[in-house]
C-alpha cells in the first residue's frame, strides 16, 4: 500500500519527526558514509552543515539519503532520497523520493512502506 502526498506534507512530516537525522552518502568508490546532522529547510531543499567526507562524497556522487529514526512508540522511520549539492560547508538536498518505512520489529500488520514523494 502506498499513499502519495505533496512536498508540503513532507515538510509537515519533517517538522513532526524533528531536525536530527542521519545523512547517508557514498563517494565515487561506493564506500558508504553515515553521519548525524541537523536538518532545516531552505525553500524546497533540505539543508545541513557537513564535514569534509560528506561534502566530498556529495561532490563525487550527489545521491544523498536522509534517515530519521522512528519516534518512540511509532512503527515507521522517515527516509528521504534526493540530489545533493555542496555550497560552502552546507549540503542542500532536493528531495525526489520520500517514504515512511516500517520497522522490522514492528508488531501487527501494516504497510511496509508509505510513499510521501513523488506525488501521484
Amino acid at each position: 500500500m502506498s499513499v502519495s502526498v505533496s512536498v508540503d506534507d513532507l515538510r509537515e512530516e519533517v517538522a513532526r519527526v524533528g531536525s536530527t537525522a542521519f545523512a547517508l552518502t557514498a563517494g565515487a568508490d561506493g564506500h558508504p558514509h553515515v553521519v548525524s546532522v541537523a536538518v532545516s529547510w531552505d525553500g524546497d531543499r533540505l539543508t545541513f552543515a557537513a564535514g569534509n567526507t560528506t561534502r566530498g562524497n556529495v561532490a563525487a556522487n550527489p545521491r544523498t539519503s536522509l534517515l530519521w529514526s522512528a519516534l518512540d512508540g511509532e512503527d515507521y522511520s522517515l527516509i528521504v532520497d534526493g540530489a545533493g549539492e555542496v555550497r560552502d560547508d552546507i549540503v542542500e538536498v532536493a528531495p525526489d523520493r520520500a517514504v515512511l518505512h516500517r520497522l522490522a520489529d514492528a508488531a501487527g500488520d501494516g504497510p511496509s512502506c508509505v510513499k510521501i514523494l513523488p506525488p501521484g
